[in-house]
């Protein structure tokens, strides 16, 4: 595998005294493929040279010895050197990357421990379609890490402590037996804790009791543990059946309630620090200093724990277990507070600077209804259930319309509308607001999760048909030159680039719209060159191509969380 980044940066390397692993992370691939293969941007050089970023591009080609076996010309647009990669060499190497299946053994995390913290849905509340987010983005990025050689563990850090549990335990006491939770445990759940809500709204009595009822599970009561439990277990049950609709998996269930006999380490910590104060009855550190202005509470005033203690001791445990060079936090944007005070108190834990380095929030947009946010306490959710089994049903619906004799139509369907579901989730950038639409969701046009699906099966179509895969050693590189082959030859070899650059940017989208672009690239390639000809050497060529594009679709949606079927 010819790594033409590497390559560029030599040459440029030989030219400005820099080095050339740092000149190789400049390096870009340019949107618009009529902007060379390459670009290096001299703006990032300016500064350093004390020049026009045109000035040093312009010097810098002229300096330029070209080798033409690697680079067939290079441009200056812009402040941007453009490199165009020799045709030949750039489809050799494609196709065997592909024969050789070096896309599968990219090691650049080798030896590097990625925590990701993603779900962690509410127990006793409905899993509903707010959740999805962080469950599909999250499992997008545990795989993709997992495939550039990390070791990475998954996080479900459940909901199960806190307030809320201390309202259901008190609704539990006071309406349990009007309630079948053990037949419809989420559902009867959910009606008791809007009832409680509503009940603390009207009586302060009952609000204190619902504090106090936590205060004494924290101190292992043990009504309410064994309360505690059955919630737990029941929800547990219910969540697993949308976890194994989305082919969802995690490395450790360990929520808020794992971390509560490790917090008296946390606080203890604090303390020694002189940091913590007394306000208003509470505990807290105040973080004014670090441009924050909202004080991080540690202790209420009624001496129960909080979220943030949960975090930090989890921080303190992850740290000592799983030795992590980056800890990702999946959540919307409505906690980037929170996690700026965690990640500001974590500091005062004695951890190695690597640690607190590694922190990191990731946040993403809303999933609102038309009518605006999704409340549990006001009853108005998507239950995430209904809608995967409702799009799967809108997928067979469509299936029996337009395949009626395909086989397998459930388990097809069952690929396509989750895949759907999933693919509309990861299409946009995560920190957008999303209005959720039956309408959008399921579009089954267009640039979705369908259509990276029927350009796949169409792949398969065509090789089925051909019944044989040619040999990269006998293709004749020459009848894959034409702009359609290409476009999409480039978009291959940028493969591994999209995955480094999701990783960087903890951005699942990149991927999402590289499959996209290389569903388009081989339609037009589809479209405007005959595959099965007479003549075979130009046959070979296009059906190793069509080969490659195959592959490629079937691991990137694959990463993305979607499954690929055979057959539409």
């Amino acid at each position: 595998m010819v790594n033409f980044k590497q390559e560029i940066a030599n040459v440029i390397g030989k030219i400005i005294n820099l080095d050339t692993k740092e000149l190789e992370s400049y390096i870009e691939i340019p949107k618009d493929v009529k902007n060379g293969d390459y670009a290096f941007p001299c703006f990032r050089l300016a500064k350093e040279l004390k020049k026009a970023p045109m000035q040093i591009a312009s010097e810098i080609k002229e300096k330029i010895e070209i080798n033409n076996e690697i680079i067939e010309k290079v441009e200056v647009l812009g402040g941007y050197l453009n490199f165009y990669i020799s045709k030949q060499l750039l489809t050799k190497d494609v196709l065997t990357q592909i024969e050789t299946e070096t896309y599968k053994k990219i090691k650049i995390g080798e030896g590097k421990n990625i925590v990701i913290d993603y779900s962690s849905p509410n127990i006793a509340k409905p899993f509903h379609i707010g959740h999805l987010r962080s469950t599909v983005i999250g499992g997008a990025l545990y795989n993709i890490y997992q495939f550039l050689g990390y070791h990475i563990t998954g996080v479900n850090h459940l909901g199960d402590y806190g307030t809320q549990f201390g309202k259901l335990i008190e609704g539990y006491k006071l309406w349990g037996e009007e309630y079948e939770i053990e037949k419809d445990p989420i559902n009867e759940l959910t009606k008791i804790y809007i009832r409680i809500n509503q009940a603390c709204k009207e009586d302060e009595d009952v609000l204190n009791r619902c504090r106090d009822n936590f205060k004494k599970l924290e101190e292992g009561d043990k009504y309410c543990t064994e309360i505690w439990e059955k919630f737990k277990n029941l929800s547990l049950k219910e969540f697993q059946k949308v976890y194994d609709l989305l082919g969802s998996h995690f490395d450790s269930w360990n929520g808020e309630a794992f971390y509560s006999d490790k917090m008296p380490e946390v606080i203890e910590i604090l303390e020694k620090t002189g940091k913590i104060i007394e306000s208003q009855g509470a505990r807290i550190i105040d973080l004014e200093e670090q441009g924050i202005n909202t004080p991080c509470i540690i202790e209420k005033s009624n001496g129960s724990t909080t979220y943030a203690t949960r975090d930090l001791a989890a921080i303190l445990y992850r740290a000592r277990t799983y030795d992590y060079d980056k800890s990702i936090y999946l959540t919307s944007y409505e906690q980037v507070l929170h996690f700026k005070q965690v990640f500001e108190v974590a500091k005062l834990l004695g951890l190695d600077e690597k640690y607190i380095k590694g922190l990191t929030h990731i946040s993403f947009g809303m999933v609102l209804l038309p009518t605006g946010k999704m409340s549990t306490r006001e009853g108005n959710i998507i239950k995430l259930e209904e809608l995967l089994e409702e799009a799967v049903q809108r997928a067979e619906k469509i299936i029996e319309e337009k395949s009626p004799d395909l086989e397998n139509k459930k388990e097809v369907a069952k690929k396509v509308g989750i895949g759907a579901v999933i693919f509309n989730d990861l299409a946009n950038s995560r920190i957008k607001d999303e209005i959720f639409d039956w309408n959008q969701i399921l579009n089954f046009q267009g640039e979705t999760g369908p259509y990276i699906q029927y350009t796949y099966v169409r792949t398969k179509s065509v090789l089925e048909k051909v019944g044989y895969l040619p040999k990269v050693e006998e293709i004749k590189i020459e009848n894959l030159l034409d702009e359609y082959s290409q476009n999409v030859i480039k978009i291959i070899d940028s493969f591994q680039d999209t995955l480094v650059q999701v990783t960087k940017k903890d951005e699942p989208s990149i991927l999402a719209r590289y499959l996209i672009d290389l569903a388009k690239a081989f339609s037009s390639f589809y479209n405007e060159n005959k595959i099965m000809t007479e003549e075979k050497e130009v046959q070979d060529a296009r059906i190793y191509l069509t080969y490659s594009v195959s592959k490629i679709l079937e691991i990137g949606a694959r990463l993305l969380g979607m499954e690929m079927p055979d057959k539409m």
